[in-house]
């Protein structure tokens, strides 16, 4: 009996699971309550409310410093992008839950490392040093505020068992009346966890939780966009179009035959995937003659196995030409690119006159959109060799090259200040100045005082070095470049532009690395306007819809003439080897009163087939 079953002193004594999972969720309850309460006293060290939001990047900065988190500049742009509007308290427990507090004890070792003797103390150049130049780097005026703390620093040294102590002591300090001045009123303890006041248990044993990459608050109970099909519709428009697969359809390429001839200008530039959109650099293109010009814009190669492409160079790209207004108005479109050469790039031929222009570059995101890929195993980025060194992966080493032929936009092998800092903006959100560009200049491998490929790989290693080597900075840089956790471009698509003019030079010139998003979608109406078909809809003709066709893509705009603003519903089920930049084939689109909205844009989900395109637009009850 007791061979199969144990002892009755057993039995008695032993824990059954259902009792043990009541006591781990017990101690799981404590633990999140405790959390949410010291973020809460954290966040009414700001705010008067935990109802209020934190509305800019300093704001975030000071509340997540009050809850013992210093993130650093980097870190804060994850969470902080230039789309982030605001942030309220469930996004700002839910950062503060992902980035762990200081410890004592790394702060030590971080102290030592420069005290090689173990002395217990850091003299105040070796501390300014690298304070200044290295890692997170700290302003004179920040450096010399730490020197003057008369309780540590003597004889110009500073004794850093002591700075910790006094650190982590005000710390605990500052948290603890923090706490105190939020249980002391009483309006603040009614206010239980911010906006999760009054709702159940469920949800508020825990915030929402912000996914990877993912800084734009959403809200709690948002309905999906999918129209009940029980709603009646005033009026229903059927466009049915059907596409032969490319050898059927025949594009007159105008390339001339003397372009060899013609000078020319080239610059890449990139496609980022972001939740509010996409994001890509944008031009200016000066001429100082009038001429014909040829352009081109295709997505770039990396790869470097001979007869093998990158994935994402099935990924459609557009050129749209602006000219600049002077100050006076917005600017005129002049044209755009819609058929594609030999090459596989788009092409666009025409005459300008003297004067600047707008080039932006487009994709429809039927092809660069967000999927979802189980990561079975997160790439490593750095290791330790033999000598306790650490050494980049050579998987790494790769992707730092892939991602310095990205940013090195004018293709000549090296970075300037000017191109690093499109690398910084995308990264950080911060520009590297010339004092800091010098000091880059000093540490690592230049050329015509421009970053070398080298040069740019070793500027990662230290950052890894300085964070002793902790890839969580690196992953930061990666994801912001559209890298996965497999070191996969999954959330880019680089491309190249060529300008070619037949009786000038053509400059191009980098402008900005934004989405302009609204100045996109206008010039994307008026083009569909221009060169599209439009059809009143029946019984309600204040609504036109506009379908525009090119050889790979099909676009629909609608225009809503009326006084008040209306919902369509666009239901593409009917539609076969088609892919939606929605990435829905049922949506609602809300058009404001007398404006124009871009509906969708449709491509062949395989290019090799036919493909229909069979879509029902209803205006809404």
């Amino acid at each position: 009996m007791e061979s199969l079953y144990g002892s009755a002193t057993s039995l008695t004594n032993r824990r059954f699971p259902s009792e043990e999972r009541i006591e781990n969720q017990k101690a799981q309850q404590y633990v999140d309550e405790n959390f949410y309460a010291s973020c809460r006293a954290a966040y009414l060290t700001t705010f008067k409310t935990s109802l209020e939001n934190i509305t800019d990047k300093e704001q975030l900065q000071l509340v997540l410093q009050q809850a013992g988190r210093n993130l650093s500049k980097r870190t804060l742009s994850k969470y902080w992008t230039t789309k982030t509007k605001e942030l309220n308290f469930d996004d700002f427990c839910a950062i503060a839950k992902r980035e762990k507090p200081a410890a004592k004890a790394d702060l030590m070792k971080a102290f030592r490392k420069m005290d090689p003797g173990n002395k217990g103390y850091v003299l105040h150049d070796d501390l300014y040093k690298v304070l200044t130049t290295k890692g997170e780097k700290m302003s004179p005026e920040e450096v010399n505020a730490v020197l003057r703390l008369a309780d540590v620093n003597s004889g110009g040294k500073l004794d850093y068992n002591k700075f910790c102590n006094v650190f982590f002591d005000t710390c605990d300090q500052c948290s603890k009346m923090a706490a105190e001045k939020m249980n002391a009123n009483s309006r603040a303890r009614r206010q239980q966890f911010g906006s999760q006041m009054e709702t159940s248990p469920e949800r508020s044993s825990s915030p929402r939780t912000l996914r990877d990459g993912d800084t734009t608050p959403r809200k709690a109970d948002s309905k999906s966009p999918r129209p009940s099909s029980a709603r009646n519709y005033k009026a229903t428009m059927c466009t049915v179009i059907n596409m032969g697969p490319p050898s059927a359809r025949n594009s007159k390429v105008v390339e001339p035959n003397n372009l060899q001839e013609w000078q020319s200008s080239q610059l890449k530039g990139c496609f980022f995937l972001e939740d509010t959109g996409i994001v890509g650099h944008q031009y200016k293109l000066q001429l100082p003659l009038k001429t014909t010009v040829y352009l081109t814009i295709k997505p770039l190669n990396l790869s470097r196995v001979e007869g093998k492409l990158s994935p994402w160079m099935s990924v459609d790209t557009a050129l749209y030409i602006l000219k600049e207004s002077d100050g006076k108005g917005d600017s005129q479109l002049i044209s755009f690119t819609e058929v594609r050469n030999k090459e596989q790039a788009f092409v666009w031929k025409g005459e300008l006159g003297v004067g600047s222009y707008t080039l932006i570059p487009f994709t429809t995101g039927c092809k660069l959109s967000k999927k979802k890929k189980l990561i079975v195993k997160e790439a490593k980025l750095v290791y330790r060799n033999d000598k306790e060194d650490l050494v980049l992966t050579p998987e790494f080493k790769s992707a730092l090259s892939d991602m310095f032929d990205i940013i090195d936009l004018d293709g000549n092998g090296s970075l300037s200040l000017e191109e690093y800092n499109f690398f910084e903006m995308r990264t950080s959100g911060e520009k590297c100045d010339d004092d800091a560009w010098e000091v880059c200049k000093e540490n690592f491998e230049t050329k015509k005082n421009e970053l070398t490929r080298k040069g740019f790989a070793d500027l990662n290693l230290m950052e890894a070095n300085d964070r002793e080597g902790d890839p969580s900075d690196l992953w930061v840089t990666l994801q912001s470049m559209g890298y996965n956790k497999a070191l996969e471009l999954t959330e880019a698509c680089p491309f190249i532009i060529d300008i070619y003019a037949e009786k000038c030079k053509p400059r191009l010139s980098v402008v900005s690395l934004a989405s302009s998003n609204r100045q996109l979608q206008k010039v994307i109406s008026k083009s569909a306007i221009l060169k599209g078909e439009g059809k009143p809809m029946e019984n309600y003709e204040s609504v036109v819809i506009y379908t525009y066709k090119n050889d790979t893509r099909i676009t629909s705009v609608i225009e809503n003439k009326a006084d008040k603003k209306i919902m369509m519903q666009v239901n593409n089920d009917q539609s076969k080897n088609c892919v939606s930049s929605r990435g829905l084939s049922v949506f609602a689109v809300e058009v404001p009163a007398k404006s124009t909205v871009v509906s969708q844009h449709v491509m062949a989900l395989n290019e090799r087939q036919e493909w229909l395109y069979n879509c029902i637009q209803s205006v809404l009850s």
